[in-house]
């Protein structure tokens, strides 16, 4: 039968109403629900109806798909990224976190070995020292990364993870918030970073990144500790060139694959004293008066363990540097 021009406008609605349904449907939908709900029962016992409940309410995040694509670090130089990160406000008021965590922070030395200016350096530029903890819904943030951002499927595993951050802490997924990438709390805690290092700070039972300086402070000097800080050693120093044997080892690596008398050998001349035969790298960066070139010691690569950038580790060392002044 032919359609009216009311049917026609009907049937328009109806199409447009599912067609709405459709895209703000939970990710219990998704093709891949199944898959996902089976790998995360096997791997940390959280049920099936328990996944399909938190998944019913996430919702696809277009604004964290194009944050992920345009991260700072790949889109900036040092001249622009420092500016970000080594000022004024930041500076001072890390010096006032230092001062109110003082004990906090000596007891984690004591434990750990990581310096209280490394990691309030960290804190400050993750969080603005827990001031800037994140807006979006961890569930959203992951939920959309992990079933429509396939380039990088390490999101799959993080999603899982959190859902068992959340059933190990009794926390409500719905309520649980971050960074657009699912990072949580003062120190930006990914998930499987979470379940790694994240530890009770002030042994009150519970694991509370978001809201106890305590379990924040001591789960930063535990992931470096973990990581291989080595208490007492550089983390970098400016170095000149010379030659041109350097360029080609110029960020060969993150990690040091050379020694420093082999660096030494290829035209790199530290300007302070620094053992022949201990590890590093020849970090290069773009200044605002050109290349810079730096010694990057085993502690600076410690640091981009925990994000894998050279200009983020240099500007946690420089803003510790100031703290620490």
């Amino acid at each position: 039968m032919k359609k009216t021009g009311q049917h026609l406008v009907l049937a328009g609605i109806a199409y447009s109403v599912i067609h709405a349904a459709s895209a703000n449907a939970g990710y219990d939908t998704h093709p891949k629900f199944e898959q996902f709900a089976s790998e995360l029962e096997k791997e940390y016992q959280v049920p099936v109806a328990e996944a399909r409940e938190w998944l019913a309410q996430a919702q696809k995040m277009d604004s964290v798909l194009e944050a992920i694509a345009r991260p700072a670090e790949k889109t900036l130089e040092w001249d622009r990224y420092q500016d970000i990160f080594l000022t004024s406000k930041r500076i001072s008021q890390g010096k006032e976190f230092m001062q109110t965590h003082k004990d906090l922070l000596a007891a984690a030395e004591a434990k750990y070995g990581v310096p209280p200016e490394i990691i309030s350096a960290i804190i400050g530029v993750e969080t603005f020292y827990g001031q800037r903890q994140g807006n979006y819904r961890v569930l959203d943030s992951l939920a959309t990364l992990a079933f429509d951002y396939p380039q990088r499927p390490i999101f799959w595993r993080e999603l899982k993870a959190f859902f068992a951050v959340a059933e190990h802490e009794k926390l409500d997924p719905a309520t649980m918030k971050g960074s657009y990438a699912g990072a949580m709390g003062y120190g930006q805690f990914i998930p499987t970073s979470f379940l790694a290092y994240a530890v009770d700070g002030d042994g009150d039972g519970k694991r509370d990144l978001w809201g106890n300086p305590a379990d924040a402070i001591f789960s930063v000097a535990n992931y470096f500790n973990r990581h291989g800080w080595k208490p007492g050693e550089a983390v970098t120093q400016r170095v000149h060139v010379s030659g041109t044997d350097y360029e080609a080892v110029a960020n060969d690596n993150l990690k040091p694959q050379w020694t420093v008398a082999e660096l030494q050998a290829k035209g790199v001349k530290p300007t302070e004293s620094a053992k022949a035969d201990a590890p590093a790298s020849l970090v290069k960066l773009i200044g605002k008066n050109g290349a810079e070139y730096w010694l990057g010691e085993y502690n600076y690569y410690v640091i981009t363990r925990y994000n894998h950038s050279r200009l983020y580790a240099m500007a946690v060392y420089q803003l510790s540097e100031a703290l620490k002044s």
